[in-house]
């Protein structure tokens, strides 16, 4: 590709009229300079769309807008396009509302050069509230897994990587990861359309990628944004469908997706740890949504979800319900 921007970062857009310019000008603001953005609207209602028309001018050429033929509902599919779109040595992904650090860009870019890295993995980032105050640095850390102080490949065994992927010790976030393109693209990871799909993409990241380079620094600030589809309020009922159909549908991709790797069909102890660790992520989502709810109504509402033509597996939802129903009393016990 003739003149190809060093980063190409990837947008997805709906409905942050109220951000959009911030993050912007945020980027424009980058002591690094050699990169692109791909903004993809997923069919805003509001005028997010005619704010970042009213950057072209100013990015030089450097910005680029696409748009979806119909809403999606989720960053997955304009992420994707905007993948597809890109020109860049290594992809960076950044939501509508959030902002980096000064040097965030020219801070990755150089140690993935200088490490000659596939993957750039930040172990920190910066939360702060919608208005962008109370600034605070992740300090949660795992006591099997300590942070790094210094830039740090990771290992390459893949016991290890499995490992370290049910500790939750990659955050399920593609904004903490700047990566090669090449990567991407030759090995078809994509985000799938399903809630979730951050950790099946991070994960399959992790699995392809031969140099990853951890490091301890700090660039990207993500705002809580309680209007997000996987923070806005919802009933007990609301919730169980909500993180049900990421269990259902999820757990067929990422066992798809584990199946195009040799290790985890010669090794299928640790492919059951994964769909586990995909599993249990979503059912304690739904336990927590349970405390509200009769035993009875939350068995009518879990038994809904599942295909009519479930036949005589049926009895495996009356299972459910009730480990479901133990775990959540192991927690009462616990808080009493």
């Amino acid at each position: 590709m003739t003149n190809a921007p060093a980063i190409s970062i990837i947008i997805a857009l709906y409905n942050a009229e109220r951000y959009i310019g911030e993050t912007l000008d945020n980027i424009l603001a980058q002591t690094f300079q050699n990169f692109e953005v791909i903004v993809v609207d997923d069919c805003s209602t509001d005028n997010s769309v005619m704010i970042v028309t009213s950057y072209l001018e100013k990015f030089g050429g450097r910005l680029r807008l696409s748009r979806m033929k119909k809403n999606s509902g989720r960053p997955s599919l304009p992420r994707n396009k905007g993948l597809l779109l890109s020109r860049g040595e290594y992809i960076f992904f950044m939501d509508n509302d959030d902002l980096i650090t000064s040097t965030a860009l020219e801070e990755l870019y150089t140690l993935a050069k200088n490490y000659t890295a596939e993957v750039v993995y930040c172990e920190h980032y910066y939360i702060a509230d919608v208005d962008n105050k109370n600034i605070q640095k992740t300090q949660q850390q795992n006591s099997n897994f300590p942070f790094v102080d210094k830039p740090t490949f990771e290992t390459n065994s893949f016991p290890d990587k499995v490992n370290r992927v049910i500790e939750y010790l990659f955050v399920a976030m593609p904004w903490n990861y700047m990566v090669k393109r090449k990567l991407l693209i030759e090995n078809k990871i994509i985000f799938p359309d399903i809630i979730r799909d951050d950790s099946i993409w991070t994960w399959n990241v992790v699995f392809c990628a031969k140099k990853i380079l951890r490091i301890p620094n700090a660039v990207y600030i993500w705002r809580e944004n309680k209007s997000s589809i996987t923070r806005v309020e919802k009933t007990p009922t609301q919730v169980i469908n909500f993180w049900l159909n990421s269990v259902i549908m999820g757990t067929k991709i990422l066992n798809d997706t584990l199946n195009q790797f040799k290790f985890f069909q010669e090794n299928p102890k640790f492919h059951y740890a994964m769909l586990k660790c995909f599993v249990y992520g979503g059912f304690s989502q739904i336990i927590m949504a349970n405390f509200k709810m009769e035993p009875a109504e939350f068995y009518e509402a879990v038994r809904k979800k599942f295909p009519k033509n479930l036949g005589e597996q049926d009895v495996l939802i009356s299972f459910l319900c009730a480990f479901i129903d133990e775990q959540q009393r192991l927690i009462q016990q616990l808080k009493q």
